[in-house]
């Protein structure tokens, strides 16, 4: 299986607003996003900083999605 590449904050937030998710709030450099079940995601937007691939594994389980799922978005978007 593919490895997760570091992704730039607004392309994972772009992701998981098609899933589902839409953009709450900001405060400081941190995304709050949530979808109808109320499950908050909280995406860190550093300029000039890539998430990491741990980061992202761990939001992209507590959003519910797929490993196998995530890594097939990611490929259509690109």
């Amino acid at each position: 299986m593919p490895k997760i590449p570091p992704l730039n904050p607004r392309k994972l937030i772009k992701i998981l607003e098609k899933k589902g998710f839409q953009v709450i709030r900001q405060k400081g450099s941190h995304v709050i996003m949530m979808n109808t079940r109320k499950t908050r995601i909280v995406i860190p937007v550093h300029p000039g900083k890539d998430i990491k691939p741990g980061l992202i594994r761990a939001i992209i389980r507590e959003a519910g999605i797929s490993r196998e799922k995530f890594l097939q978005f990611l490929k259509e978007k690109s």
